[in-house]
């Protein structure tokens, strides 16, 4: 009996002990590379957008610099100068756009290298217990299928993302920054990150401080662009950073349950930019903000290193996000990619019960793999969002956090 004790002491310790963390990421790592491969080799890929992509970024290849030409089989190119250049390489890599098996291990390789880069994320925030990894790793089919089934461009944005998300927890904010605007020049999705990033550049640095790190977001944008400028530069401007993109119902996995021109309405639109632009506010204001006030925020950089921490970096980047995803209009199925690996941190920094936690987790996987959706898979969507975000707001404010932390070391000291 003793034997069996400490073999589930043993095995206990290795799932929820934080310096297992690694041991249990790598091993994960392994199975899925093997599982990867198996899903490549077994399982039909489905075209959806690869052929489409390959269209666009070949008429750039035959010399069309003008956006308002450049389209393929599913419209015209509606996305930055950065996914150009990314698929530019896919398509030589891959036999001019033709070898969907070798497309499949490249984006095999960008699933491994994102997972690598959250791990090292959770790992640095220690938040996460490292049997959680077997939900973010074994648990999701939809993020398998949109990685190395559908050949998204989603998963390219989102690797930069993540990348440059790890440069801030090693506080290398401007080549954090410049690999932040890589990531919106592939997919506009990432400027859901952009208030928060905001934020915590003007608590580092204060607000004069802060304009060089913007101007090189800026330049990046501005220097990719700089083929499609010259030729026609509002035509660049309408199409890859087109606001107004009016997406198909049919296709709409959140707001299922609402009627279609209720959907289509540009009333509801507006509503939830005004709801979005409201919940940035609120957060921004009395849980994400460690300073006193607004304009001690503009005015002094940070004294102290541990107001900018790892926790306070992760939680109000994968917070702002999420509250983009709530208040989207249309949420199609390759955009679960766009907040899949932040939810796991984000349930495990609220005070709700771990069942509870585990619960939620399933019911948005449960939601995002039921196609087409459904009323009732749209609304349990919406609920599990609205669960999140209440129990994100009820924990402690980041002020209280800091304070509380600042009371501990000087009790130590």
């Amino acid at each position: 009996m003793s034997l069996i004790r400490r073999i589930f002491r043993a095995r206990t310790q290795l799932l929820f002990d934080q310096q297992f963390f690694w041991l249990v990421a790598l091993a994960l790592i392994l199975a899925e590379i093997l599982l990867n491969i198996w899903v490549i080799q077994n399982i039909k890929y489905t075209e959806i957008d690869w052929q489409a992509y390959m269209q666009e970024v070949e008429g750039v290849i035959n010399g069309t610099y003008d956006y308002m030409e450049l389209k393929g089989g599913t419209g015209p190119l509606v996305y930055p100068a950065g996914f150009v250049y990314i698929f530019i390489g896919f398509y030589y890599a891959t036999d001019l756009g033709t070898n969907i098996r070798v497309a499949q291990y490249l984006f095999a390789v960008v699933y491994m290298v994102n997972l690598l880069l959250v791990f090292r994320i959770y790992q640095r925030t220690k938040k996460v217990p490292p049997y959680v990894l077997f939900f973010m790793c074994c648990a999701s089919y939809r993020i398998h299928s949109i990685y190395i089934l559908r050949l998204f461009n989603d998963p390219v944005a989102m690797l930069f993302l993540y990348l440059s998300i790890n440069l801030f927890l090693d506080r290398h904010w401007t080549i954090g920054c410049f690999f932040y605007s890589i990531a919106v020049s592939i997919k506009m999705n990432v400027l859901l990150f952009a208030p928060a990033l905001l934020l915590l550049l003007l608590t580092e640095y204060g607000f004069l401080r802060t304009i060089p790190r913007l101007l090189v977001c800026a330049a990046v944008q501005v220097a990719l662009a700089i083929p499609f400028l010259r030729v026609n530069p509002i035509g660049y401007l309408l199409r890859s950073f087109e606001l107004s993109r009016q997406f198909f119902f049919k296709w709409t996995v959140n707001w299922r349950f609402l009627p279609e021109e209720v959907f289509l309405n540009r009333n509801f639109q507006l509503t939830l930019l005004a709801c979005h632009l409201t919940a940035l506010i609120l957060f921004g204001l009395y849980r994400w903000n460690r300073r006193k006030n607004i304009l001690e925020l503009l005015i002094k950089p940070a004294e102290s290193k541990s107001i900018v921490d790892d926790n306070y970096i992760v939680t109000t980047m994968f917070t702002s996000n999420f509250l983009g995803m709530i208040f989207s209009r249309s949420l199609h199925y390759q955009f679960y990619v766009w907040y899949f690996h932040t939810l796991h941190y984000l349930l495990w920094i609220t005070n709700l019960p771990v069942i509870f936690k585990i619960l939620v987790l399933g019911l948005i996987e449960l939601s995002w793999n039921t196609y087409p959706s459904t009323d009732s898979s749209s609304l349990c969507l919406h609920i599990c969002h609205i669960i999140l975000c209440i129990a994100l707001w009820l924990r402690k404010s980041e002020r209280k956090i800091i304070q509380e932390d600042t009371a501990d070391r000087k009790k130590g000291n």
